[in-house]
């Protein structure tokens, strides 16, 4: 009988975000497939205690870790930490911040920097603190949570998009300049999923009947995502079963791109 394929070597699968509603299913379904998970949360221990609790649960190590991708020196040295106890096998980057949805015109500058300098600048610090140890690891694979709207434009989102659109380059450069080294490194698309912002904006008001019924219009599938439905592309992108993929977008949006 041949002998099964695991889907991860040993090491540890770092979440940037695993304290949130979409970052902790991702956490459980990494735990599921076989992986130790290091989680990082900003500001909630509680929370990232409850994730690190559901991911011991089933049956893997979890370690939680404060962090802001802001913080280039304590990103740094919070990974080389984690880094000289484990194998870094996996980055994957679930982290999210509510944001204002003005239009083109109605952006500020300060709207404007405030989001590049979480976003974007946040990934470059993040890339720049993980994939030396990638590297030296033999290889691994990077996995971002990015949007749908990169692909059909959503009005009033260019704050998420935008850093996301610059985010998508840098992930192309490094399946293109880092995959001699066995470094993947993809993204998932999402579309409206039932979870972390889009949860809050609904009680708060901000997505109206009208705004759902609109959105629910553009889908072939008419409903929302789940977390759950995003983490098992997020596990299969990450894990060996795709081995042989990178560079690539993966869309989970009901369609909303067709």
């Amino acid at each position: 009988m041949a002998k099964q394929r695991e889907n991860f070597p040993p090491g540890v699968a770092l979440v940037i975000g695993g304290s949130g509603g979409m970052g902790r299913s991702i956490c459980e379904r990494l735990a599921e497939a076989g992986s130790d998970v290091a989680l990082t949360y900003q500001s909630n221990a509680a929370r990232a205690a409850e994730a690190a609790a559901a991911v011991e649960a089933l049956g893997r190590t979890a370690l939680t870790v404060q962090l802001s991708l802001e913080d280039e020196a304590g990103m740094k040295a919070a990974v080389d930490a984690l880094a000289a106890h484990q194998r870094i096998h996996t980055v994957v980057v679930a982290s999210g911040t509510d944001i204002a949805q003005p239009k083109i015109r109605d952006m500020t500058t300060a709207q404007w920097r405030q989001v590049m300098d979480a976003d974007l600048n946040g990934f470059f610090n993040l890339i720049h603190a993980t994939l030396p140890h990638l590297k030296a690891g033999g290889g691994g694979s990077y996995v971002h949570i990015s949007s749908a709207g990169l692909h059909r434009w959503p009005d009033g989102d260019v704050l998420s998009v935008a850093p996301k659109a610059a985010i998508e380059s840098l992930i192309q450069g490094i399946a293109r300049e880092e995959g001699r080294y066995g470094i993947r490194a993809n993204s998932v698309a999402l579309g409206v999923i039932e979870s972390g912002i889009f949860l809050r904006r609904l009680a708060d008001g901000t997505f109206t009947e009208r705004w759902q019924q609109a959105a629910l219009s553009k889908l072939c599938l008419k409903r929302w995502g789940s977390a759950d439905e995003v983490a098992d592309a997020v596990v299969f992108l990450a894990s060996n079963r795709a081995a042989y993929t990178t560079g690539q977008i993966l869309s989970v949006d009901g369609g909303y791109r067709v």
